[in-house]
C-alpha cells in the first residue's frame, strides 16, 4: 500500500510546487504520459528516477517513498470510530493521510485533545458526584453565602431597624463572611493539594485501590505462604480504609492458597487461558478464578487484565484498572456491562467481547460471574456479588455486530439512542 502512494505524493508535491506534468516530464527525462501513470499509481517507480523526482520537486526522497506513520493512522481510525452521525471513508484512510499529512495530524491531535477532556470531564463529574470532602465543602459555601444573602436582604429592605438590630445583623454578616472567606479558602486549598503526590483522598475505597495498585496487585509475601494479617498497612490513614484492605487481602490470599502460582503458570503454559477449565482444574468456582488471574504478574497472561466486584446494587466495591477501559471510582457504571447481566444470571458464567464508546477503538474480552455469599442463619436471603475480569483483545477481526458497544457511565456516554440511559450525558447537546 505504502509504495503505491508514491505516485500520489508525487503528484501532490507538483502541484503544490506549481509544476506542470509535462515540465516535471521534461526536467527528469520522461514522457508526460508516463509520469501520468505514475502519479496515478500504475506504474511502480524507484532507483535514479525517484531521486531525480525529489530533486526536481526540492524534497528528500524518502518524502515520496515513506509509509504514514501507524500512530497517525491509528489515531485517524480512532476519531472515526468515536464520530457520531458521520462515516468516514477508512478504504481510503492511508491515501488521505499521505496526500495531505498536515490536516491528517491535525484531525489526530483534536480527537487526542477531545479524548483528554472527556476524561477530564469524566474525572471531575465523578469526583463531584461522590467526594464526601468536595461535596462538604461546597456545601458550606453555597449554605454560608445564602445566608449572608438574606442578611444584607433584611438591611436593604427594611426602611427602620432598632440600633441593636442593626448591630447584631452587622454583626452576623461579618462573621458569615469571615466564614465564607474561610471555607473558599479551605476548598481552594482541597483543591490544589489533590493534584499533589502526597493528596490523601479521604475515600476509603480509593486508598485501598491505591494501596493495591502500587503493589500492581500482587504480593510476594502471602504467595509464598504469608499471612494477609502480616503485611504492613501503614501507608494508609483511615481505620477504614485498614479494615477494607485486610478484607481484600483475606481474599486475596484465599485464592492465592486455592490457586497456587507455579501450578496457575503451568496451567496456562499447558492450554490456552479458559476459566471454566481452570475452575475445573483447581476445583474452585469461577469467581476464584477471575480474581485470581486479575492478581498474576505482570507477562502471565501476556496482555493487560482489569477487574471489577460489585454488590447486587450494582454499587462498585473494588476495581483494577486496564488501559482503555475507563471505570468510575463508583457504582453508577454502564448497566450494559457484563458484570451487572451476571447478576440478572447467578452462577451461570458469561463470556462477552465489548467496546466501549467515547475511547480508543479498543475491544476487551469480559468474563463475569455472579455468585451468593455464605449465609450463617437458616432462611436468610441471599447476598450476591458480581465479579468481572477484562482482557484487551490483540486480534479484533470479527463481525462488528458481534460486540457489544458499552459505555463508562452515562454521564459521560456519548450514545444517545441506549435504551438502558439512567440520565442525560454531560457530552450530549440536550443536557
Amino acid at each position: 500500500m505504502r509504495d503505491t502512494l508514491t505516485g500520489s505524493r508525487i503528484r501532490e508535491r507538483r502541484q503544490i510546487a506549481g509544476l506542470r506534468q509535462a515540465e516535471l516530464a521534461r526536467q527528469v527525462g520522461i514522457s508526460a504520459s508516463y509520469l501520468n501513470l505514475i502519479e496515478h499509481n500504475r506504474r511502480r517507480i524507484g532507483g535514479k528516477l525517484l531521486v531525480d523526482i525529489a530533486s526536481a520537486l526540492t524534497v528528500e526522497p524518502s518524502v515520496l517513498t515513506r509509509g504514514i506513520e501507524a500512530t497517525l493512522i491509528s489515531a485517524l481510525r480512532e476519531a472515526a470510530a468515536d464520530s457520531v452521525g458521520q462515516k468516514a471513508e477508512l478504504d481510503g484512510l492511508e491515501e488521505f493521510a499521505g496526500r495531505f499529512p498536515g490536516w491528517a495530524g491535525v484531525l489526530a491531535q483534536m480527537h487526542r485533545r477531545v479524548v483528554s477532556l472527556e476524561r477530564t470531564v469524566e474525572t471531575l463529574s465523578d469526583r463531584l458526584t461522590h467526594d464526601p470532602h468536595l461535596a462538604a465543602s461546597m456545601h458550606e459555601v453555597l449554605s454560608t453565602a445564602a445566608a449572608i444573602r438574606s442578611t444584607a436582604a433584611i438591611l436593604a429592605d427594611t426602611q427602620e431597624i432598632e440600633p441593636q438590630w442593626r448591630d447584631r445583623f452587622h454583626k452576623n454578616l461579618h462573621q458569615d463572611a469571615e466564614r465564607l472567606a474561610d471555607s473558599s479558602k479551605s476548598l481552594v486549598t482541597y483543591l490544589d493539594n489533590s493534584d499533589s503526590d502526597g493528596d490523601h483522598r479521604g475515600v476509603p475505597q480509593e486508598d485501598v485501590e491505591a494501596f493495591f495498585d502500587a503493589n500492581n496487585h500482587h504480593f510476594n509475601d502471602i504467595e509464598h505462604g504469608g499471612a494477609a494479617a502480616d503485611v504492613d498497612l501503614s501507608e494508609l490513614d483511615s481505620a477504614a480504609a485498614k479494615s477494607l484492605t485486610q478484607d481484600f487481602l483475606a481474599i486475596y490470599a484465599a485464592d492465592a492458597r486455592a490457586m497456587p502460582l507455579k501450578d496457575v503458570q503451568a496451567a496456562l503454559a499447558e492450554a490456552p487461558l479458559d476459566p471454566l477449565q481452570l475452575a475445573s482444574r483447581f476445583s474452585v468456582d469461577v469467581a476464584t478464578v477471575l480474581r485470581r488471574l486479575a492478581t498474576l504478574p505482570d507477562g502471565y497472561l501476556g496482555r493487560p487484565t482489569g477487574l471489577v466486584v460489585c454488590d447486587a446494587s450494582g454499587s462498585i466495591l473494588f476495581s483494577k484498572s486496564v488501559p482503555g477501559f475507563a471505570m468510575p471510582r463508583f457504582g453508577e457504571a454502564c448497566p450494559l456491562w457484563p458484570l451487572f447481566q451476571a447478576l440478572n444470571r447467578p452462577l451461570v458464567p458469561i463470556r462477552q467481547r465489548v467496546a466501549q464508546l467515547g475511547r480508543a477503538a479498543a475491544v476487551f474480552d469480559c468474563y463475569a460471574y455472579a455468585w451468593p455469599q455464605p449465609g450463617s442463619k437458616f432462611d436468610q436471603a441471599p447476598v450476591y456479588r458480581s465479579v468481572m475480569l477484562v482482557r484487551s483483545v490483540e486480534d479484533v477481526a470479527q463481525d462488528a455486530q458481534a460486540v457489544a458497544r458499552v459505555g463508562p457511565s452515562c454521564r459521560v456516554c456519548p450514545h444517545d439512542n441506549c435504551s438502558s440511559r439512567r440520565e442525560p450525558s454531560i457530552l450530549s447537546e440536550g443536557f
